[in-house]
């Protein structure tokens, strides 16, 4: 599954749209072109002239001085203006790229989690990448090359009907074979450009998704199969790309024999015309010469085309993660306390494979749950409902007497915040990423929350404090305190219901017990489900929930349900043999 793509109609009134909120400034543009045009224009008028005075023997080194002056104002004029305009435009051009990305950002920040997943990474990553570096080419160049070249052809075939109507007429030779050969050409590109990008969406995905759990892959001797898939995406990637290619290599060649047929034609019938005095010599020669000048700008129109299908189709992507709507509503009533329940709550990733069935489960104010069992019985799944990111196929979960799929997501995670053990160090200092949580937040607020996890010490360390850089180009965290970092945020944030999943993983044994129990006193009154696989967690919780198979097997405290010696017994037995719990 991949994010939806913007229809035709979708992508032209964003252009609308934008053109719109830019009229002045792309009117002021084209009219700078359109002067520059016409002074393009003014040397094969020239020649021209100079032509019919040549042949009537009327050519006078005064006359010449001045021809030869016009020309080389009309080139300057030409040349200055051009500058203008082109400044004009690459400024113009780069406005609207950094709005289209700022609200391509905008868009993907308000997707909601469950879509992004279900996508999948290599296809948001595609469009931030190639769609974003495709689209930037368009927007700087081919499309205001693109107007620019359909400027000058209009003006320069309105000067050669100017010139001579009659002589004009043999020029439109390659009318018809530009225009069947272009029809042809873009009813079969937008789609082979579409399916260009999607193979490169899932190419990078494959990729990304191989890399990121190539331990996994290795472990269960699962690499030749993701071999022969990066294979078979290579394969459908370089057929796409091969597709376009012979589309090109088709149309290229019956455009550039078009203009040659256009001005040989031209060149042969106005020649007539003179020979039998139909038509001056200097207006054959200039209307000739009209010919020869208007193809560069025809060819640059046919080029460009090519690239603004490119443009079109990442435009139509990006444009396509706008349209992914949240379904929850801006406003909604608030619960009437912080109990948590689910009821007869069924739940399947994919249709026909339920994950949970029938899961009852109710969470006190202040309680602190455990949630323990086995792997892929259904833990993380229950932690994700219960923190509203993912609603049920059926029954309810509710944070009071409101349903969470319908409260609006910024009173959400007023109630209910998910930690996983996934984190994420943002480009910038130690201060700007917990400032994220809390934007308000003082030094002080945010002192005490790094004091809470156990990082503190260490960034004080940091050769800036708070202020040290992060990131790719900053100072490396080790994954345990980019994980103690998440944690900071996560209590500058101050929901009343935490759902922890796995939230200390990556810290030994020792130090994440330590953590849990300074975390403890900081959460006091709040209530806390901890999803786990170290079972002093359970033994700390006021209960304990045993998840087997997509239900829950058990629910009861620590001492109850070592005393019943059924599933939770035998794995508390079995995690203490192994691991023996110290104080």
């Amino acid at each position: 599954m991949q994010l939806p793509i913007a229809t035709n109609l979708e992508v032209r009134a964003y252009a609308r749209v934008t053109l719109r909120r830019h009229r002045r400034a792309f009117g002021v543009m084209l009219a700078l072109y359109a002067l520059a045009s016409v002074g393009a224009l003014v040397p094969a008028w020239v020649i021209g002239q100079i032509t019919n005075f040549a042949v009537a023997h009327q050519l006078s080194t005064h006359r010449i001085t001045i021809y030869v002056a016009v020309m080389l104002g009309s080139s300057l004029a030409y040349g200055f203006v051009t500058f203008l305009a082109r400044r004009r435009s690459y400024v113009l051009g780069e406005t609207i790229f950094a709005e289209l990305r700022e609200g391509f950002l905008t868009s993907v920040l308000s997707l909601p989690l469950v879509e992004v997943e279900r996508a999948g990474t290599g296809d948001l990553l595609s469009r931030t990448t190639n769609d974003v570096e495709a689209l930037a080419r368009t927007v700087r160049f081919a499309l205001p090359e693109w107007l620019v070249a359909i400027i000058q052809a209009l003006l320069t075939l309105v000067a050669m009907v100017l010139v001579s109507p009659k002589a004009s007429i043999m020029s439109l030779v390659s009318i018809p074979i530009l225009y069947f050969s272009t029809r042809y050409y873009l009813r079969y590109a937008a789609p082979g450009y579409r399916r260009e990008r999607m193979s490169y969406a899932t190419l990078s995905g494959s990729v990304a998704e191989t890399a990121e759990g190539a331990r996994t892959i290795e472990a269960h001797r699962l690499s030749h199969r993701q071999r022969q898939r990066i294979d078979a995406n290579v394969r459908e990637s370089f057929y796409a790309e091969m597709y376009t290619l012979l589309m090109r290599m088709v149309w290229f060649p019956l455009v550039e024999s078009a203009f040659a047929l256009a001005v040989a034609a031209t060149l042969a019938w106005s020649g007539w015309l003179a020979l039998h005095h139909e038509l001056s010599l200097g207006a054959a020669t200039t209307v000739t010469l009209y010919v020869v000048q208007i193809n560069d700008p025809l060819d640059r129109i046919i080029s460009w085309l090519d690239e603004l299908q490119v443009g079109q189709t990442s435009l139509a992507r990006l444009v396509g993660v706008s349209t992914v709507r949240d379904q929850r509503p801006l406003e909604g009533p608030a619960p009437r306390d912080e109990t948590l329940t689910m009821e007869h709550v069924t739940y399947a990733y994919r249709s026909g494979h339920d994950v949970l069935r029938d899961v009852s489960l109710q969470v006190r104010p202040g309680e602190r749950l455990a949630i323990v069992g086995p792997s892929g019985a259904g833990k993380s799944t229950i932690g994700r409902l219960l923190a509203g990111i993912d609603a049920p196929r059926e029954g309810s979960v509710r944070v009071g007497d409101v349903e969470l799929a319908s409260m609006p997501l910024a009173q959400l995670r007023g109630h209910v915040a998910l930690v996983t053990q996934e984190h994420h160090v943002f480009i910038g200092s130690v201060h700007d990423n917990l400032a994220l949580a809390r934007p308000s937040a003082t030094v002080q607020e945010l002192v005490r929350a790094l004091d809470a996890v156990d990082a503190l010490e260490w960034v004080q360390a940091l050769p800036d404090g708070l202020d040290t850089e992060l990131g790719t180009t900053g100072f490396p965290l080790t994954p345990a305190q980019a994980q103690q970092l998440a944690l900071a945020r996560l209590v500058l944030s101050d929901p009343h219901t935490l759902v922890l999943d796995e939230a200390t993983a990556l810290l030994d044994p020792r130090a994440a017990r330590h953590l849990e129990r300074s975390l403890s006193a900081v959460l006091e009154g709040r209530t806390v489900i901890a999803i786990a696989h170290r079972l002093h967690t359970a033994h700390d919780a006021d209960r304990v929930c045993v998840v087997i198979d997509g239900q829950v097997a058990e629910l009861g405290t620590h001492d109850e349900l070592v005393a019943k010696n059924g599933e939770y017994a035998a794995l508390w037995r079995s995690w203490r043999n192994e691991k023996p719990v110290t104080s």
